[in-house]
């Protein structure tokens, strides 16, 4: 982005600011989000498609103030013509003056982001990388996925995409903003066949840099051994045993239990974890951080959607529950102050959203949990959305590889795995150390002692 076009775009943040109080708002902010992204996909010898985008989109929030509070209103668009922009901040505060005020409603009051950092989110130079270059790393991706072994003969393709963004946020507080970041990935999905039926998996590699991104070759090959293995799953008798989720299924559960400590979650009493601060709500080992300003993460930042310095939470520390997840809105319903993860897009308002979030990992790796599994399920693919956040009822369609004496048996698909969460947090018996990056959430293979596997009868 040259220095011109980032003045002007500046420009038009505050511009949106000053149209807002001018039509009456008593409190403002804006956020304008510029995107591209390019995307390739590759399936044989043919390459399916190349997507590019260059996007720019404005949103602009409004407070009126009236009697019992503040009334919020949100517009976004794409016209970014002065006239399209002072039109638009008139008619958000139209809109906000015809909505129900609420007392908690507003802007923080103060503590907005001071320093900067930063936090190696991009580097320059990949903006100079050729869509014909990612065209060959999803080449040599798929082409070493079908290479890998004659039983490999179809995919679904293999993707590379490169995604730069600059954030500029503004109120009318004072405070004004902005970062550069990007995301990289490359993603291979091979299909096995043995004569007697057929698997897919896939295996991915994410990064801020392209630099920071696996060998293509060895993302294919990886993607093709995991189909591989698929050959030949069965359903299982019906049973309870432990049940490992490895480092491609754990952060769901992770995911889960951030959306528990929402704060939205927390004031509405629609999680189960509603009444559990300071009590113990995991096994002793677990510790939960979430921090926005891990250098190179995926999803840190500087300040969150409020403007407010993003920070290091520890949600739960040695299983104890030390904090919630919150933005301004959801802090002031509790009577508590944010933490820093406010999330918001240009066509949205602020929520409640984690940066980069972890389990911290242990000591043995999968294959020792493995080995110290007399019976069990090894879980390598979970399906569906049977999560009931208020009862914590746990219930997912999954496949996976089963264990007899602390070795792989065989694979297994067409189960379904049960438990209730909250239990399957204090049952958690092993933690592996292998803790990688493939999003914002992160997990190393986590071992629950009991679940109920269901499968043929």
């Amino acid at each position: 982005m040259s220095e011109h076009q980032a003045e002007n775009d500046q420009a038009l943040v505050a511009r949106a600011i000053e149209g807002a109080r001018a039509a009456g708002a008593a409190q403002a902010d804006a956020v304008l989000v510029r995107s591209d992204s390019r995307e390739v996909k590759v399936r044989g010898e043919e390459i399916e498609f190349v997507k590019q985008a260059d996007e720019r989109c404005l949103g602009i929030r409004t407070l009126f103030a009236q009697e019992g509070g503040l009334s919020t209103a949100l517009t976004s668009t794409c016209d970014l013509a002065e006239e399209a922009i002072d039109r638009m901040a008139a008619e958000s505060v139209a809109l906000a003056k015809a909505t129900a005020p609420d007392p908690h409603a507003g802007l923080p009051e103060g503590g907005f982001a001071e320093d900067l950092p930063d936090l190696n989110l991009i580097d320059e130079g990949d903006r100079n990388a050729t869509v014909e270059a990612r065209i060959e790393d999803a080449r040599s991706a798929e082409t070493a996925a079908r290479s890998a072994d004659e039983r490999i003969n179809n995919s679904e393709g293999s993707q590379a995409g490169s995604d730069f963004s600059k954030i500029i946020y503004q109120n009318s507080e004072g405070f004004s903003g902005q970062y550069a970041s990007a995301y990289h990935s490359l993603f291979s999905e091979p299909l096995a066949s043995d004569g007697a039926g057929k698997q897919r998996d896939y295996w991915m590699t994410v990064g801020r840099r392209i630099a920071d991104l696996d060998d293509p070759g060895e993302v294919g090959r990886k993607a093709a051994e995991r189909a591989l293995r698929r050959l030949g799953a069965r359903p299982v008798a019906t049973c309870e045993v432990p049940v490992i989720f490895d480092d491609m299924t754990a952060p769901s559960l992770l995911g889960q239990l951030a959306g528990c400590l929402s704060g939205y979650s927390i004031y509405r009493e629609s999680s189960f974890l509603s009444g559990s601060m300071g009590e113990s709500i995991a096994a002793p080992g677990i510790r939960v951080i979430d921090d926005g300003r891990l250098p190179g993460g995926l999803g840190s930042k500087p300040f969150d959607g409020e403007g407010l310095p993003t920070r290091r939470n520890v949600l739960v520390d040695e299983g104890r529950l030390e904090s919630w997840l919150l933005d301004t809105y959801s802090a002031r319903k509790l009577g508590l102050a944010s933490t820093g993860n406010a999330s918001r897009g240009a066509g949205s308002g602020p929520g409640v959203g984690a940066t980069n979030l972890w389990i911290e990992a242990g000591e043995g790796t999968l294959e020792e949990i493995i080995r110290d599994t007399e019976r069990g399920l090894l879980v390598t693919e979970l399906i569906g959305m049977g999560f009931n956040p208020t009862t914590g009822d746990y219930s997912r369609g999954a496949s996976g590889l089963w264990i007899e004496a602390g070795q792989i048996s065989h694979p297994v698909e067409e189960i379904t795995i049960a438990g209730n969460f909250g239990e399957m947090l204090r049952e958690i018996d092993a933690v592996g150390s292998e803790l990688v990056w493939r999003g914002r959430i992160a997990a190393p293979p986590l071992r629950v002692a009991r679940m109920t596997v269901a499968g043929q009868s």
